[in-house]
């Protein structure tokens, strides 16, 4: 992750960067005694500036402490923070558990700043510009960008492409700050970009980012990863499918949260969502609907006629992003169980 320099007297701080500056003052017992008065997410915020501001100039120091007079005479001494001095500080007030905890939070929340620039850009230009990488560098790329960006860029590969991309995804491990660094720097050159780059050495990858990916793809991109992850790594595609949602998963829903789903669909999409869906599926909507609904339902499922097997596809998607979304979020749980449970 970057460092930054704060090298005028002028220069505008916030609340947080103080308060890094003037803990960076303190010997290491006092500012611990400091630090375990905030709360822990002040305390993740602070350590955030106290890793970003590691050299801060004399004369900030100054100007800084002068907004603090109960600690002027504790006198000035050197600026110098960093991860090391975060880490040492967050043990220090709350034990090497949850400071091990907090660290790893904070960690995951600069995850990716390497790679900002890409955010501001089409999912088509990200695109050409990784045209011809590796794959294990697009994969490096797209598991540092937020999924939904990520996943519209892994559609527009071709298929082989994007299913070693995933593939590489799935099964990479740590990544050296030095690589992250190379990587963007050399991205960034031919983007014609100057934005900044972060460094990490945490694991960005796995399974559950390419879940988080997949999840977000139209279902021709899914099929085709998941197919070509089958040819390539039976085992590593029966492990992404595990964690993945889908149509069926809707029987392993709570009622209530099965019922707030459907609240949210509307006649007409769900009633193309069931078509040739499993008995189990009709029943278990049937069930969790009021009875009034329930004869709409059915009468639209009959006066429909025919549909393409496409119009089925996206109104089953169009239910399964919204229990993805309301999943990741946390407000959600799917019963997990074996396919013969529900399978017609």
């Amino acid at each position: 992750m970057s460092s930054q320099e704060v090298v005028a007297p002028g220069a505008s701080l916030t609340g947080a960067q103080k308060v890094a500056v003037v803990l960076m003052q303190m010997s290491p017992a006092s500012a611990a005694s400091v630090f375990a008065r905030f709360s822990e997410p002040e305390a993740e915020e602070i350590a955030g500036e106290l890793v970003r501001l590691r050299n801060v100039s004399s004369s900030v120091a100054s100007a800084v402490l002068s907004e603090f007079h109960e600690y002027v005479r504790m006198g000035r001494r050197s600026a110098r923070g960093g991860r090391d001095f975060a880490a040492g500080l967050l043990e220090a007030s709350f034990g090497a558990d949850k400071a091990a905890g907090l660290m790893d939070r904070l960690t995951g929340a600069l995850v990716g700043k390497s790679f900002d620039f890409l955010e501001s850009m089409a999912a088509e230009q990200i695109v050409a510009l990784l045209d011809g990488e590796l794959a294990q560098t697009t994969a490096l790329v797209l598991a540092h960008v937020r999924p939904g960006k990520a996943s519209a860029v892994l559609a527009g590969f071709d298929d082989g492409v994007a299913v070693e991309v995933a593939r590489c995804i799935a099964t990479m491990g740590p990544v050296a700050p030095e690589v992250i660094e190379i990587v963007a720097d050399n991205l960034k050159l031919r983007a014609g970009s100057a934005a900044t780059h972060g460094r990490t050495g945490e694991k960005v990858g796995g399974v559950q980012p390419l879940v988080n990916i997949i999840n977000r793809t139209d279902s021709g991109t899914e099929r085709a990863i998941l197919g070509g992850l089958d040819l390539v790594d039976a085992d590593l595609a029966g492990e992404v499918r595990a964690q993945m949602v889908t149509f069926k998963d809707l029987v392993r829903l709570d009622p209530r949260d099965l019922q707030r789903i459907l609240r949210e669909v509307s006649t007409g999409v769900l009633a193309t969502a069931l078509k040739g869906a499993p008995a189990v599926v009709l029943e278990a909507v049937k069930g969790n609907i009021s009875e009034r609904n329930r004869e709409i339902l059915l009468s639209e499922m009959a006066t429909s006629g025919p549909v393409r097997a496409s119009q089925v596809e996206e109104a089953r998607a169009q239910i399964v992003r919204a229990v993805r979304e309301k999943t990741a979020a946390g407000t959600l749980v799917i019963r997990r169980a074996d396919d013969e449970d529900y399978i017609d």
